[in-house]
């Protein structure tokens, strides 16, 4: 494995196991609020994805490229499906007149 190989496993072992110990420590009751809060991190994942499969020059660096920009994307989506749903939990069941 080349030395760059090697640096981005480094790194994705870093943040997997930072991510890790994050999560890890948060209350389950701020979980949502957490996620809903950090949609646009979601955005970003999409983005840099995008920009892998961009310079993607293989058909195997194309294929992961857009299952990444596939994946970000749900992740994105289903964030604020997930936030909807939180919002209208205190929505008021009460129906006003007029």
């Amino acid at each position: 494995m080349e030395v760059g190989g090697l640096v981005a496993l480094y790194v994705f072992m870093l943040a997997a196991v930072a991510g890790y110990e994050v999560i890890t420590r948060v209350p389950v009751i701020l979980h949502t609020p957490l996620m809903s809060g950090s949609n646009f991190i979601h955005g970003i994942v999409v983005v840099g994805a995008m920009v892998a499969l961009g310079v993607a020059e293989t058909p195997l660096e194309q294929a992961i490229g857009f299952v990444a920009v596939l994946l970000g994307a749900a992740n994105a989506v289903g964030g604020y499906v997930v936030t909807e749903r939180m919002l209208d939990m205190f929505k008021s069941s009460k129906k006003e007149d007029g």
